[in-house]
């Protein structure tokens, strides 16, 4: 499943290719409420036809009728600006005073699109540079840290998976968890060393590690952008990467099962030597509270929560509580959802 941004970037490929002119549109800044954030893109062809956002919808009619009007400059790209007053904010839809800037750019051969496309399809941090005089684009090695950056000369953009998930488990709760987070431009990994689950694995662009879990959380080098979350309902392999996850600076570790067996899950983990402060770190049961049952709503909980705590939620601010050393047992000893 690509992500929304791959979407706009094999459009604006596609278009060019079949001899359409297009204009490509990235938020570089926002001020107060704004729907999308910095980096969001679209592209809009010359008929009108568009793929991608920037906003909720104004801004984009906005940017229709000024391509299909040729009111776009042909060669350099150039900054436009919406929402600055409060009539325009109520205009284009942009909540609470929000200002959006945009730069707006002609899709050419010289855009490099393919060569940017190429190098995220292997799953690889790219930056790329549009000098706004020029429209020369460069594309040099991204890292994680990088965030986009325009000092109203050359914007700089970061590509590909800056974000990172290890599932524990092959099952069919993770082909579902695999394809929402790579929507959401995660780069995914699944651990399973059972032949039988491994064997059956088929979601493309995902990469597959038949290392047994706690040697998978190592091989990663584990940081801030790595989130782990174990589904296999095997404590064997589940809390040996729980073990390694708590204790690295990965963002977001989960497991999946009821209260009752996380309760026992987490009087496991201190026998390993986990301080009661990496044992508190574990989300369990994993994801928001949605009342999820199946596969595919128990993945939406996860990468629900995940976003939640990427994001900077307070989960106790919207009703769930935080993970804890202790809880209370479940009425159901057999739920595995949020």
């Amino acid at each position: 499943m690509d992500s929304v941004d791959t979407e706009v970037i094999k459009s604006a490929i596609a278009w060019l290719d079949a001899g359409h002119r297009s204009t490509l549109a990235t938020v570089v800044r926002t001020w107060g409420s704004a729907p999308r954030p910095i980096g969001a893109m679209l592209v809009i062809r010359d008929d009108g036809h568009v793929v991608g956002s920037v906003s909720g919808g104004c801004v984009e009619d906005d940017l229709i009728e000024r391509v299909k009007a040729h009111q776009m400059k042909g060669g350099a790209p150039e900054v436009v600006t919406y929402g600055v007053t409060t009539e325009q904010a109520a205009r284009f839809g942009l909540p609470c005073g929000g200002t959006l800037q945009l730069v707006l750019e002609p899709v050419r051969p010289e855009s490099q699109l393919k060569e940017l496309l190429e190098i995220i399809g292997r799953h690889e941090l790219v930056a790329r540079s549009l000098d706004m005089q020029s429209g020369v684009v460069t594309l040099e090695s991204g890292r994680w840290s990088d965030l986009l950056d325009f000092d109203g000369k050359v914007l700089r953009s970061i590509h590909g998976p800056r974000w990172r998930l290890l599932i524990i488990g092959a099952g069919q709760t993770s082909r579902f968890l695999a394809q929402f987070a790579q929507a959401l431009d995660y780069q995914v990994t699944v651990c399973d060393p059972r032949e039988e689950y491994a064997d059956e694995w088929t979601v493309t662009g995902v990469n597959f590690s038949r290392s047994y879990p706690d040697d998978a959380v190592l091989e990663l080098n584990a940081d801030p952008h790595l989130a782990v979350v174990a589904v296999t309902h095997d404590p064997k392999l589940d809390d040996a990467a729980l073990t390694e996850a708590l204790k690295s600076p990965a963002f977001y570790v989960g497991a999946l099962g009821s209260r009752a067996n996380n309760e026992k899950r987490r009087k496991r983990l201190a026998d390993f030597d986990l301080s009661a402060a990496e044992i508190a770190r574990l989300h369990g049961p994993v994801g928001l509270k949605i009342g999820s049952k199946t596969p595919a709503e128990i993945a939406v909980a996860i990468i629900a929560e995940m976003t939640a705590v990427r994001r900077g939620v307070k989960l106790e601010s919207i009703g769930v509580a935080a993970p804890a050393t202790t809880a209370a047992a479940s009425s159901d000893p057999f739920a595995c959802s949020s």
